[in-house]
């Protein structure tokens, strides 16, 4: 009977730790982290997953199930990294929408965003949900998951340490959001500014031609045109940058714990 109930509190210590994991990254990653989803459903998710993993994880080598301060601070602390590094997804959807929406005359159409509860231009929150659908149709989620449930193995519970250049590798990455949305906003932009061009030499050849009236609907016009071409490209590209922060998020779980090796 004594082993049951030591087997029993160590089930309990791993499922607690399972569970601090993955809602850290439930809490910020996409798809997961959005509120269009209940919070109940997340905590249902979230404890199923801890319950369903708990046996597994408690058994590995070089894993403490024991419940300390340390252990759940690093369990939040590789769901984060998890979460914070997709997040930036997120982020660049949206400053990718912000420059669109700039380009389409729509910089004053704002949004609450549900996401961030926060007015939003109004393409931002257009290029939010279809890069959500993007994620939801090409399963990335689903392979987000399923890092996850693998970081058990190289992290095992109770063993990961939190350091100062995972954060810094963070906020480095944070600086290529700029980068990746005006890549994927690239031919709107384009479009548009050739447009401006276009209009421009026009007014000159014939001062007498209402430029200003032509030019916002004919940027509009163009710019819808030209998105719609690329929607083509964007499965691609998300998965792409998907794919990089999700490496970047498993090599810095990692670095710790290798760094810890060589030390040792």
């Amino acid at each position: 009977m004594a082993l049951d109930m030591t087997e029993w509190g160590n089930f309990l210590s791993a499922m607690t730790l399972a569970l601090v994991r993955v809602s850290g990254m439930v809490a910020f990653a996409p798809f997961f982290s959005s509120t269009a989803l209940p919070i109940r459903a997340k905590a249902v998710f979230v404890g199923a997953v801890a319950w369903l993993v708990a046996p597994l994880v408690a058994t590995l080598p070089h894993g403490g199930a024991t419940l300390s301060l340390q252990a759940i601070v690093g369990e939040l602390a590789v769901g984060l990294v998890y979460g914070l590094s997709l997040a930036l997804l997120n982020e660049m959807l949206i400053f990718a929408g912000q420059i669109a929406g700039l380009q389409f005359s729509f910089s004053l159409v704002n949004l609450l965003d549900p996401e961030s509860a926060i007015q939003t231009p109004l393409l931002g929150d257009l290029f939010q949900v279809m890069g959500t659908l993007v994620v939801i149709a090409a399963g990335l989620d689903r392979i987000l998951l399923a890092s996850v449930l693998r970081s058990f193995r190289v992290v095992p519970l109770g063993s990961y340490a939190f350091a100062a250049p995972t954060a810094l590798a963070i906020v480095r990455a944070a600086g290529g959001i700029f980068l990746a949305a005006l890549e994927l906003a690239a031919p709107v932009l384009a479009a548009t500014m050739l447009v401006e061009i276009a209009v421009a030499l026009l007014g000159k050849l014939s001062p007498q031609l209402p430029v200003m009236s032509l030019t916002v609907p004919l940027k509009t016009l163009t710019g819808f045109v030209i998105l719609l071409g690329s929607l083509a490209l964007w499965p691609r590209f998300i998965e792409a940058r998907f794919a990089g922060l999700l490496d970047m998020a498993e090599r810095l779980i990692a670095a710790p714990r290798a760094t810890a090796g060589l030390g040792g």
